[in-house]
């Protein structure tokens, strides 16, 4: 049997607006870890499923985020999310690395995800940067953390290979991956056959499947990709994606 390495993200309006949902997660199942890219846990959160705190952007290494963050029993941590999008230039994602977070994984023996990129052209340049300036001081994240969107498995799956690829002694958190694609079908595909291949590489530690939230986000994200519902209950993908391990595609 496949190890367990989904993780859920479940966005913080369900915490607001249907935060019972959370128990139609199967137990025990497939769902691992859950994450809702900020560092305070959700509050309905079983103790049984770990949280995985966010340190999105640098405001987060101040004030109550950061306290959230020192006191947190989490042994895996995500250090900013898609900074390239957000003006958080590498050097300075540096600084702020071997200042808060080099310390807090020494002192505390928290593990860390490294920053992760959209999986375009910026992403990667800037991804590369910061980590030449961390390998030089030979400091670097516990995980290398990725993004993927888009239509086409066989697409993901070269990228995931090509980033792993250039960091080979790392391994992957894909801490955000979905289809892109308006046909269901597709969606369904692309989805079981990442779950399926990613369960099957030792180096992939945890991935995670965009997105439990009611509302489509955006124009990019695909409607038919959406894990749950208007109504807050989960979608059949949802389903299948909280306890259909390994996938039938």
């Amino acid at each position: 049997m496949p190890p367990n390495k989904r993780c859920l993200l479940w966005d913080w309006t369900n915490t607001r607006d249907c935060p019972e949902k959370i128990f139609q997660i199967p137990i025990p199942g497939p769902i691992t870890s859950v994450a809702n890219w900020n560092t305070w846990q959700p509050p309905e959160l079983p103790p049984s499923i770990p949280f995985r705190p966010t340190i999105r952007t640098p405001a987060q290494l101040s004030g109550q985020d950061w306290s959230n963050i020192l006191s947190s029993p989490s042994p895996i941590i995500h250090y900013l999310n898609e900074p390239e999008r957000s003006g958080v230039t590498p050097s300075e994602a540096a600084e702020l690395w071997f200042e808060k977070i080099v310390p807090l994984m020494k002192e505390k023996g928290i593990k860390v995800v490294g920053p992760s990129c959209a999986s375009d052209a910026p992403g990667l340049a800037w991804l590369e940067s910061f980590m030449s300036l961390l390998k030089a001081k030979g400091e670097e994240p516990d995980f290398l953390g990725l993004h993927y969107y888009g239509p086409e498995p066989e697409a993901a799956i070269r990228y995931l290979e090509e980033m792993h690829g250039r960091w080979p002694a790392m391994k992957v958190v894909v801490s955000e991956i979905a289809c892109t694609s308006r046909e269901y079908r597709a969606v369904v595909e692309f989805t079981g056959k990442l779950c399926n291949w990613m369960d099957e590489r030792e180096w992939v530690v945890e991935y995670a499947f965009f997105g439990c939230v009611r509302e489509v986000v955006d124009a990019f994200v695909s409607p038919e990709a959406q894990l749950m519902g208007k109504d807050g209950g989960l979608t059949e993908l949802g389903v299948r994606y909280m306890g259909e391990c390994p996938w039938v595609v």
